[in-house]
C-alpha cells in the first residue's frame, strides 16, 4: 500500500483519504484548503489506490459508464486503512471524493474507528447501498455530505438517483439524530473535488473537536 503524508506528524488528528492517480496532485492544494478553514493541527495520510472501481466498492455491480465493473475490494482496503488507526491516543477520520466518498460512508457502517465521514459528491447511487447503511447503521458521530447541483442532470439513468438518493440518506441520518449536514455546491461532478473534499473534512472536524483525543 502507497501513502502520501502531509501536515503536522505529531497532530491527534489524522485524516485518511484514498485517492487515485486523479487525485494524487491536488492533495496538498486540498490540505492548504483545509488549513484555510479549520486552525486545528493534523496529519494527513492519501492512500493509494490502484484499481478505482475495484477497491472501493463493497460489493460487485455492473459498469454504469465505460466497461469497467465494480468489484468486491473495499473490504481488504479498510483493513489496510484501519492498521494505519491503531494508536489510541489520536483521533482519526476518514473521507474522500466520488467512489471514496461511497467507500468511507460504508466503511462507517462497519467500524466505529472514525470519528467523522467527509463524504463529498458520493457514489450514492451505487446499487443497494442505501439499504446496506440503513440495515447496519453508521457508527460515526458525525457525517457531511455534499453533491453538486448538476450532478444529477445527466442521461446515465443509475446516476441520474445520486440526488435523490443522497436526500433519502440525510433525511435518514437526520432521523438517527446523526450529526450530519448536506451542502450543495456550484456545478457537476468534476468541479473543483479538492476544495469541495477539503469543506467535508474542516466541517467534521469542526462539528467533532471537543471530542478530540489529546486535547
Amino acid at each position: 500500500m502507497v501513502v502520501y503524508k502531509y501536515g503536522d506528524p505529531e497532530a491527534n488528528i489524522v485524516l485518511i483519504q484514498p485517492v487515485g492517480d486523479h487525485d494524487v496532485h491536488d492533495i496538498e492544494n486540498e490540505v492548504s484548503e483545509i488549513m484555510k478553514r479549520i486552525s486545528l493541527e493534523f496529519r494527513m495520510i492519501a492512500v493509494k489506490v490502484d484499481r478505482w472501481n475495484q477497491d472501493l466498492s463493497p460489493w460487485r455491480a455492473p459498469a454504469v459508464f465505460g466497461n469497467e465493473d465494480f468489484g468486491e475490494g473495499a473490504s481488504a482496503l479498510l483493513a489496510q486503512i484501519l492498521e494505519l488507526c491503531k494508536d489510541e491516543s489520536k483521533t482519526y477520520y476518514l473521507g474522500g471524493y466520488s467512489l471514496a466518498g461511497l467507500f468511507a460512508l460504508w466503511a462507517s457502517c462497519r467500524t466505529d474507528r472514525f470519528a467523522g465521514i467527509a463524504a463529498a459528491s458520493p457514489s450514492v447511487w451505487f446499487p443497494g447501498f442505501l439499504s446496506y447503511v440503513k440495515e447496519y447503521g453508521i457508527a460515526s458521530p458525525a457525517v457531511y455530505l455534499s453533491l453538486g447541483n448538476r450532478e444529477e442532470r445527466t442521461k446515465n439513468q443509475v446516476m441520474a438517483a445520486v440526488g435523490d438518493c443522497i436526500r433519502e440518506l440525510y433525511g435518514w441520518l437526520q432521523e438517527q439524530e446523526i450529526d450530519s449536514i448536506l451542502e450543495w455546491n456550484q456545478g457537476n461532478h468534476f468541479k473543483e473535488p479538492g476544495i469541495r473534499t477539503a469543506k467535508a473534512f474542516a466541517w467534521v472536524m469542526e462539528r467533532t473537536k471537543g471530542t478530540i483525543r489529546g486535547r
